[in-house]
């Protein structure tokens, strides 16, 4: 059975579904055609090296006729059945209902409830959330469960176990294809080409019986290990749908098939063309069959990143219910659980300490080597590794909400993109099967018609070369691959593609952006200055100051509030607070109108700030951002807050300007503070005093003088430029908004992952392009070889067995090069 991959649960309206028994290029183009053709299917991409097809569902779209469409194009669906224990069902009209809602939930094909044992068989896509499918019952009012369940690592577990038996398979097939083909090559190359051996054979055996042996031989190879090649070849030949296997069926079938009649009716041929050609059909079988198998090994390399991420998810939890401690799959925890983590266990969930305390290594998430120490109300990721120590926490994320999932599924969905480049391919690839049948037909009438004696023997031999040294795989797996191991080596290094595209994107960037305050900078600012103007004291000011901020969830009035306690100083209640994003924030303290912000707030408010733009100017040309307090219209401070640029951020920028990139900053700050931070760090301009609402405006901006521009930011007022960006880049330490409106997430924070990514982005495209050139070359040339057009010059011709060894290695070439992409190196490192 063909290996199926196992895929994440997809959103709403989407499904990802594994697809066993391709083969090539020509298949992809198959199955889209097949599920493309399904009423209420909205889009369909196929990826040959996932193996899966992501399918997006419009209303009225049903994935049972999807499932139905891809059997009936002769490919495996990935599916499997789960039972559910089904609680609270009085009645037929209750098992309608569960029955209803089952077959409604995203993964489900088919739900079957049964009312006397209050159990629902459900046939899900591969790598479906059981949980999920559940729940869908459970908010109608039953109560289900999966008998069994399986979380992530069960269902890797499923997947390795499906790639190694088709490995195993593979490996019969070639020992059975070997064993009768040895003798078969052996006697037929040592009767050419050593003196004798042929008189010999003909004297001790007989050429008609060895004829008849050889028959037996080739039979053998063609129906039991080569039997697959027919299996899905045939019928594609009939459904007029030729692929791969279709040209090995007609290549090697022609050879045996004419061999065939040489050895039973060789009168019906025309005198000196009963020549046979079993060894060539034997051998072309058994060359492609280890074609396959070091395909098959390859491929499954190229998933590996997949399997690393779910090996850290913690198989079982230890959790407390009733009074009691059990040990649960993982799959059984459920959000309010309280979990218990012993030392050197894995953390199952994602939660918040309750009591306790450890040190948990969170290298897998931060990158970062030292553990991290975990008390009550701390947070923790499921997937970290417990150190010392123990704690209780409640879960709040489990299955697919988790960090660890949420991460698995981005690297998926990014594996089974389809770049633009891939659409230029899927136009060619779409006639290359029947345009290479057409060139065999034509090779063997030129030959026929035009060529030299015996004519039969020469087209036919001709032919079967351009049939069988065709190779749609490579030309297929060409993309895919390089994706599937770029993107998971993306995710090893911190960095994931949340659109697949963005691949490509960072590729073709002229421009890189970034915000200032938590991504250039740590995001922890400070108070550093304090300076009250005659009339008030600095305390008092900063007393009044802090109880405003206090109100403010911004880090700058944080800063503030901390800087207030640090002197001491005991904050009082503040009254009618009112922000004004990108300008300052009031309130009425101690019946006095307290205001802070910007100098551009200041002038909103009609308050002059030129008694303190000495003092301004100085502080912004040391890189520290100068605000302004007011208190009852009078301007009574100004002070100034620092957050500390990011240690690699210099390093960072001088990285990009050597891949060619300019690099901006844009901020919200004033023009000297911005100016003085660019120019410590080497950055070639800056969009300063920039309002969260003109974020927009200045990548718009950017866009149009440089061309294609990446933003990096953090935070929720940086969501728009990073979705307006060609491509946007959230540090993962920055908020959900932010992640969700980006295309490329850094998991670690760390600045350097935006240097790394458009590397990696260029490294992978150039993988590409070396595939591409490859496979496309690869065709171009050895096809017209094959086909006899050098004979007339230099009388080469080549066998159909030299063919089959070159066919095979096609795939094999361009799967290595694509896994050379797993030696990447960040940058610098």
């Amino acid at each position: 059975m063909s290996h199926i991959a196992a895929v994440p649960p997809a959103a709403p309206g989407t499904v990802d579904i594994p697809i066993g028994g391709m083969t090539c290029a020509g298949c992809v183009r198959r199955v889209e055609k097949a599920i493309a053709a399904v009423p209420g299917v909205a889009a369909a991409t196929v990826n040959l090296a996932a193996e899966r097809a992501h399918v997006e569902l419009a209303d009225g779209g049903r994935l049972p006729d999807v499932v139905e469409a891809i059997v009936k194009a002769g490919y495996d669906a990935g599916t499997h059945t789960v039972e559910l224990a089904i609680q609270g069902m009085t009645c037929a009209g209750c098992v309608a209902r569960v029955e209803k809602v089952l077959r409604a939930a995203p993964g489900v094909v088919e739900a079957t409830v049964n009312l006397a044992t209050e159990r629902a068989n459900v046939v899900l896509v591969d790598g479906t959330d059981v949980a999920a499918v559940a729940v869908a019952a459970t908010r109608i009012g039953y109560e289900a469960k999966p008998l069994v369940q399986e979380d992530a690592a069960a269902q890797t577990d499923r997947e390795r176990a499906a790639r190694v038996a088709e490995i195993d398979a593979l490996k019969r097939a070639v020992a059975l294809a070997a064993i009768a083909t040895v003798p078969l090559f052996a006697v037929e190359m040592a009767r050419h080409f050593i003196p004798g051996v042929h008189h010999w054979l003909v004297g001790a055996v007989g050429e008609q019986p060895w004829r008849w042996v050889s028959l037996v031989l080739a039979a053998f190879v063609l129906a039991v290990p080569g039997g697959r090649f027919f299996a899905k070849g045939v019928p594609n030949l009939v459904r007029a749908t030729p692929d791969m296997n279709s040209l090995v069926v007609l290549g090697a079938g022609a050879a045996f098939l004419y061999s065939t009649v040489a050895t039973v009716a060789p009168q019906v041929l025309p005198a000196g063309t009963d020549n046979v050609y079993f060894e060539a059909a034997a051998v072309i079988v058994t060359l492609i069959l280890v074609g396959r198998l070091f395909e098959a090994r390859a491929k499954g390399r190229t998933s590996e990143a997949i399997k690393r991420l779910l090996t850290l998810q913690a198989k079982t939890a230890r959790v407390e219910r009733d009074g009691q401690t059990l040990e649960l799959p993982i799959a059984g925890v459920v959000v309010g659980d309280i979990v218990l983590v012993r030392p050197g266990e894995r953390v199952p969930v994602d939660g918040t300490v309750l009591d306790g305390s450890s040190f948990v290594d969170e290298s897998m998430i931060t990158g970062e080597p030292l553990p991290v120490e975990k008390g009550p109300g701390t947070s923790v990721v499921g997937g970290t590794v417990n150190k010392a120590g123990s704690f209780r926490f409640r879960a709040e994320k489990v299955g697919a909400a988790t960090l660890l999932s949420q991460i698995v599924r981005m690297v998926e969905t990014a594996q089974g993109a389809k770049l633009p480049i891939q659409a230029a391919v899927d136009q060619v690839t779409a006639w290359f099967v029947p345009a290479v049948m057409a060139a065999a037909l034509l090779t063997f009438t030129a030959w026929y018609f035009f060529g030299p004696g015996p004519q039969l023997s020469y087209a036919l031999v001709n032919a079967v070369a351009v049939l069988i040294i065709a190779c749609p795989c490579a030309m297929g797996l060409a993309t895919p691959t390089s994706i599937m191991v770029g993107t998971g080596k993306a995710a090893e290094l911190g960095i994931l593609f949340r659109q697949g595209d963005a691949l490509q994107g960072l590729r073709d960037v002229r421009a890189v952006a970034f915000d200032k305050t938590g991504t250039l900078t740590l995001g922890q600012p400070t108070l550093t200055d304090l300076a009250a103007v005659e009339g008030f004291a600095e305390d008092e000011v900063l007393r009044l100051v802090a109880a405003v901020e206090g109100r403010s969830e911004h880090p700058i009035a944080q800063a503030i509030v901390d800087g207030a306690r640090a002197r001491g100083l005991t904050l009082p209640a503040a009254d009618g607070f009112r922000a004004d994003p990108g300008f300052g924030a009031q309130a009425t303290v101690e019946g006095r109108v307290v205001a802070v912000g910007a100098d551009r707030y200041m002038t909103r408010l009609g308050i002059g700030v030129a008694p303190v733009a000495d003092a301004a100017g100085r502080l912004g040309g040391e890189g520290k951002s100068p605000l302004y307090a007011a208190i009852d219209g009078r301007l009574a401070a100004i002070l100034a807050v620092a957050d500390p640029v990011k240690p690699e951020a210099a390093e960072v920028v001088r990285t990009l300007h050597g891949a060619g990139l300019t690099v901006i900053m844009v901020t919200g700050d004033n023009r000297r503070t911005a100016e003085a931070v660019a120019k410590a760090l080497g950055i070639d301009e800056v969009a300063a005093e920039v309002l969260p609402e003109g974020k927009v405006a200045a990548v718009k901006e950017l866009q149009r003088r440089h061309g294609r521009v990446a933003f990096a930011g953090d935070g929720v007022n940086d969501a728009p430029a990073l979705a307006t960006a060609d491509v946007g880049l959230a540090m993962g330490a920055g908020t959900d908004i932010a992640i969700e409106a980006a295309d490329v997430v850094l998991v670690r924070g760390d600045l350097r992952g935006v240097a790394t990514a458009i590397a990696l982005s260029r490294a992978v495209l150039g993988n590409i392009r070396q595939n591409l050139a490859w496979a496309f070359g690869y065709n171009v040339v050895l096809i017209p070889l094959a086909a006899g057009l050098l004979y007339p010059v230099t009388g080469w011709l080549l066998s159909p067995m030299v063919a089959a060894g070159a066919m095979a290695l096609s795939s094999v070439s361009v799967l290595t090069n694509a896994l050379r992409l797993r030696r990447f190196r960040s940058p610098g490192s």
